[in-house]
Formats: structure tokens, sequence, C-alpha cells
């Protein structure tokens, strides 16, 4: 029963941990589109 339990508790921490990864990505990339296109304005 308690390695039942582990397991459960490991895979939301994984469930949790994969999606604040693919969020800080997303984030970041949106971060890098916003500091190009702002260098591009400034630009042109």
């Amino acid at each position: 029963m308690k390695k039942n339990n582990q397991n459960k508790e490991k895979r939301k921490y994984d469930k949790g941990q994969i999606f604040v990864k693919v969020m800080a990505g997303i984030l970041a990339l949106l971060m890098l589109g916003a500091g190009c296109m702002t260098i591009i304005y400034a630009i042109i």
C-alpha cells in the first residue's frame, strides 16, 4: 500500500514539473519574440 501511494504522489509531482517546464519554455519564447520585435521596430 505504501509503494502505491508513493508512486501516485511521484506521478503528480512529475506532471507538475513537466507543466512548469513547458510553461517556462513558452514564456521564454514569448520574451525572446517580444525582444526581437522591439529591435526590428526600432530599426525600421
